[in-house]
């Protein structure tokens, strides 16, 4: 007989055993609640990464990020996946034992319903305390409680064969390689899907005539483009004579008149301008931002460590 997936006559912290279950479906539920944030924390980087990037190194800084995680992540996972067992996982799994003494259908397909609705009533809470948006809210937590449901079934079939609970290490250890496995997966095919091009940044295509007009950046930085190829410059960062990574500031302010022309620098179509004037070098500002919002920028100094300025339209 499964004490999970049955409508029992009595609570279980009725029977006497009953607290012994309580803490090892609570422990189940945390460990697999921990193994699925690690990928879902790697989906949240990749997310926020689909922006652009500017053309910056970060190479150092992702090994740094991943190194620090790998340490971080076993210490701090086990009190996430208590926090979301406790307050999603577990108390929708009462909710629908609750249901299942009085309503045909198996515990599990309402332990994802009630998993659900505390999703929706804890996006209410977030919009209204935080401001989240209330259906992405939802959607996410939603989706974060469908393997933890399904993982601790997992569990209790397992518990009805050996005729008692899972202890600490028969939970944790499979929840630890799951969750390897599954970033791992994620990873690797995230990484292909990149490499390919099915996902990631792609900066927009501008025509000449598009490029034409006034874009500003800060500190009164503006760089006019006239249709006919002429450029004015105001307060303008351009590459410095020297062509010094190390020079404080590593670029030099100008103001004048000069040309423009379309080019291309690495992956990106750019703006060439170029001064009448003997203030700084042609520079490169390559096209960034969206369709609907494009942007100009240009690295000066060291490209692992430099400084970025951005212009859009004025």
């Amino acid at each position: 007989m499964g004490w999970e997936n049955r409508a029992d006559d009595d609570p279980e912290g009725d029977r006497p055993d009953g607290a012994i279950r309580s803490l090892a479906e609570l422990n189940a539920a945390a460990a697999v609640c921990a193994a699925q944030f690690p990928t879902v924390g790697l989906i949240w980087w990749a997310w926020t990464q689909q922006g652009d990037d500017y053309g910056g190194s970060y190479t150092f800084l992702f090994v740094l990020a991943v190194a620090v995680m790998a340490l971080v992540t076993p210490l701090v996972m086990p009190f996430v996946g208590i926090a979301h067992a406790v307050a999603h996982i577990v108390p929708a799994g009462h909710l629908a034992r609750l249901t299942a003494r009085h309503v045909r259908g198996p515990a599990w397909a309402w332990h994802l319903v009630y998993a659900g609705a505390l999703a929706v009533v804890w996006a209410v809470v977030t919009a209204l305390l935080w401001s989240w948006p209330f259906l992405i809210t939802a959607t996410v937590l939603g989706a974060l409680g469908v393997l933890p449901v399904l993982g601790l079934g997992h569990f209790r079939r397992r518990a009805r064969v050996t005729g008692r609970p899972q202890g600490f290490w028969a939970v944790w250890l499979p929840s630890l390689f799951a969750s390897v496995t599954l970033f791992l997966l994620v990873f690797v095919g995230g990484a292909l899907a990149t490499v390919v091009g099915l996902v990631g940044y792609q900066a927009p295509a501008l025509s000449a005539s598009q490029l034409t007009g006034v874009w500003r950046g800060a500190d009164g930085a503006a760089l006019r483009l006239d249709p006919g190829g002429k450029a004015e410059l105001t307060k303008l960062p351009t590459e410095s004579e020297s062509g010094d990574w190390y020079d404080d500031p590593p670029y030099t302010v100008c103001e004048g008149t000069g040309n423009w022309s379309t080019g291309r620098t690495g992956d990106r179509d750019a703006v060439v301008v170029r001064l009448d004037s003997g203030c700084g070098r042609q520079t490169y500002w390559k096209i960034g931002g969206t369709e609907a919002a494009p942007e100009l920028f240009a690295w000066f100094g060291d490209p692992d460590a430099g400084e970025v300025w951005i212009l859009v339209r004025g």
